[in-house]
């Protein structure tokens, strides 16, 4: 009676043994299954992220190429400006000029018509 009792205790034993064994492989695959699912979500997330970052880099180079040519644009309109101003200024500058010579003509003319009917005075009153 002894032996088949220990028997039977050591087959409850055994049996519980390989359940358990069973069990745990169970849990190990889906530890497994759910470890590649969190790696490939990741992976996911990474690619992801890493098509933002290209996305934002290119964005940002795009946004710097439209700076640079309005920057571009500013400084030939500037300096268009600029030449047309110098244009306009040295235009004025040489009608003043000319201006000021007409009158110093006008002048020494005036003074010299003058000096010669002083002149034509002297000549009658003599």
């Amino acid at each position: 009676m002894k032996k088949v009792v220990l028997s039977l205790a050591l087959v409850a034993v055994l049996g519980l043994s390989f359940t358990s064994c069973r069990e745990t492989k169970e849990k190990t695959g889906d530890a497994v299954e759910n470890a590649a699912d969190a790696a490939g979500e990741a992976v996911e997330n990474a690619a992801d992220a890493a098509g933002e970052a290209v996305e934002n880099a290119t964005d940002a180079v795009e946004d710097a190429t439209d700076a640079a040519g309005d920057a571009v644009e500013n400084a030939a309109d500037a300096a268009g400006e600029a030449v047309e101003s110098a244009t306009d200024a040295a235009t004025d500058a040489a009608n003043d000029a000319v201006d000021s010579a007409k009158d110093a003509a006008n002048d020494a003319v005036d003074k010299a018509v003058e000096a010669g009917n002083d002149a034509a005075d002297k000549m009658k009153g003599n």
